[in-house]
C-alpha cells in the first residue's frame, strides 16, 4: 500500500497549483456567482431539502464555490480542504460576495475535532470518493461532524462511469473497486486546458458503490436514499460522456445508458 503522506503530498501539490488557477474559466463561473448565481445542481439540492438556519459543513471544498452557494439558501457554512491555497482562495471569495463563512484547511478522512458534533447537514459532491484512500475513514468524519438526527448528502461521479477515459473507442483505465493506488498524469486541469500544469501527477483510488454505501452504514448512518443518475445537467466526465438534444449529458455504451453519477443521504440516529 502506497504511503499515504507521498500520495497525499502529491495530490495536494496538484490541487495547490488547480487551486490558483481555478474561478477563471468557465467551469467555475465566478463573475456569475458575484452577480448573484449559485454552483448547486438538482441532485444535492433535492437530497438536502431546505438548509435554511442549519449548520453545514462542505467536505473538500475547493474554492468554496459550493460552500457559499449554501450560505446564499441560508445555511451557516463551513468548508474543509486539504490544499492550503483553495481555502485562501475560498475565504477571498467570501469576502468579494459579502457572505459569512468559516473556512479550514484539513484532512476529510481525519476531522479535526473542533468540527465533531456541530453540523445539521455535512455535504460532499462530484470529485469527493476518488481522491480517498480510506472510505471508512471518510465516512467516520462525516458522522462524527454531525449532531444526533443530521443529514450526509452526497453526489458523486458513479464507480462505472469513473471507470472510463473514453467512450469512443472504449477506454477502461481504472478499475470499479479499490484495488489500490493508481497513478495518473494530466497535463492541464479540466477547468482549464490552456494552462500547463506544472504538478501533473496524482494518486487516486477506486471504489465501489458497495464499499461506499456499506462504509457510511459503518459510521453508523442509517440510508434514507440512494439515486444512480443515467443523465447530468453538466459534463462531469470529458470525453467520456455525450450530450443529447434535451442538453443532457448520458453514457450510452452499446446502446444502453450507464449511471453517471449517484446520489446518496443518510441520517445519524437520535
Amino acid at each position: 500500500m502506497e504511503r499515504d503522506d507521498e500520495a497525499t503530498r502529491c495530490n495536494r501539490l496538484n490541487w495547490d497549483e488547480r487551486a490558483g488557477i481555478h474561478g477563471q474559466d468557465r467551469y467555475y463561473d465566478t463573475a456569475g456567482f458575484l452577480a448573484g448565481g449559485s454552483s448547486l445542481r438538482e441532485a444535492e439540492l433535492s437530497l438536502a431539502g431546505d438548509v435554511e438556519g442549519r449548520k453545514l459543513l462542505h467536505l473538500q471544498c475547493h474554492t468554496g464555490l459550493d460552500t457559499l452557494s449554501w450560505a446564499r439558501r441560508g445555511a451557516e457554512v463551513t468548508g474543509l480542504d486539504f490544499s492550503p491555497v483553495a481555502v485562501r482562495r475560498a475565504r477571498e471569495l467570501a469576502e468579494r460576495a459579502g457572505l459569512t463563512a468559516a473556512f479550514v484547511e484539513g484532512d476529510a478522512r481525519r476531522l479535526p475535532p473542533e468540527l465533531h458534533g456541530r453540523f445539521d447537514v455535512v455535504v460532499a459532491t462530484y470529485g469527493v470518493f476518488t481522491w480517498i484512500d480510506d472510505v471508512a475513514a471518510w465516512a467516520a468524519s462525516a458522522a462524527a461532524a454531525l449532531r444526533p438526527g443530521g443529514r450526509l448528502v452526497v453526489v458523486d461521479i458513479h464507480p462505472l462511469a469513473q471507470m472510463i477515459d473514453r467512450a469512443d473507442p472504449l477506454v477502461v483505465d481504472a478499475s470499479y473497486a479499490n484495488t489500490g493506488p493508481q497513478h495518473f498524469r494530466s497535463e492541464t486541469s479540466y477547468a482549464d486546458p490552456s494552462t500547463p500544469l506544472r504538478h501533473q501527477e496524482t494518486v487516486q483510488w477506486s471504489h465501489s458503490l458497495g464499499e461506499i454505501v456499506s462504509a457510511v452504514a459503518g459510521a453508523g448512518l442509517a440510508v434514507e436514499a440512494l439515486e444512480e443518475y443515467l443523465s447530468s445537467d453538466r459534463d462531469d466526465r470529458e470525453q467520456v460522456l455525450q450530450q443529447g438534444p434535451d442538453g443532457r449529458w448520458r453514457l450510452p455504451i452499446w446502446p444502453h445508458d450507464l449511471p453517471v453519477l449517484f446520489g446518496l443521504a443518510a441520517v445519524k440516529p437520535a
